[in-house]
């Protein structure tokens, strides 16, 4: 599933997680808004959550996985498969052409609405438009440098906005420590 006009990233590194996204919201070709966040901390600020998609559907998305992690008691691998599930199988839902990123101080797992639930298996998971240009910058600088997660998720993101049309360089991050 390719989702455009967004880029959302997530780095873990000394023990940091941190999650950025851009703020552009975008439709057809006019840039509508430059300062949204796409990404935030769900759970009692335990878990954090980036978001590529419609806006609405963000919303939707991010409530439905928040009461997941509610009744599994923020269990995150559990609140992520039930949500895999959930978004598989509910009408409604499957509808949503969308993909999210959630984390917690442990794990990291990228949802779709075709039910995956997948645990990268390194340090950095990205999706939108930008995603894969802004995980490359953020594996790159991992393995050359001893940037902190926040920096490398911040430069990574800056990279991807000179690369990605519809990602700019208005960057949201959250951490968790």
């Amino acid at each position: 599933m390719d989702i455009h006009a967004t880029t959302i990233l997530c780095v873990r590194r000394f023990g940091r997680v941190v999650m950025a996204g851009d703020g552009q919201v975008t439709m057809s070709s006019v840039v509508l808004k430059a300062t949204a966040k796409k990404v935030r901390k769900l759970y009692e600020g335990k878990v954090l959550a980036g978001f590529a998609g419609a806006t609405s559907d963000a919303f939707t998305l991010f409530e439905r996985f928040e009461d997941k992690l509610k009744e599994f008691r923020g269990n995150l691998t559990r609140a992520a498969v039930e949500m895999g599930k959930d978004w598989r199988t509910d009408r409604v839902l499957r509808r949503l052409e969308a993909l999210m990123i959630v984390a917690d101080p442990s794990k990291t797992f990228l949802l779709s609405g075709m039910g995956d639930v997948v645990e990268p298996d390194d340090e950095v998971c990205g999706i939108g438009s930008g995603g894969h240009y802004a995980m490359a910058a953020a594996k790159a600088l991992i393995r050359h440098t001893d940037l902190d997660a926040p920096s490398i998720a911040k430069i990574s993101m800056e990279i991807a906005s000179e690369i990605c049309i519809y990602t700019n360089r208005e960057i949201h991050l959250e951490e968790l420590p």
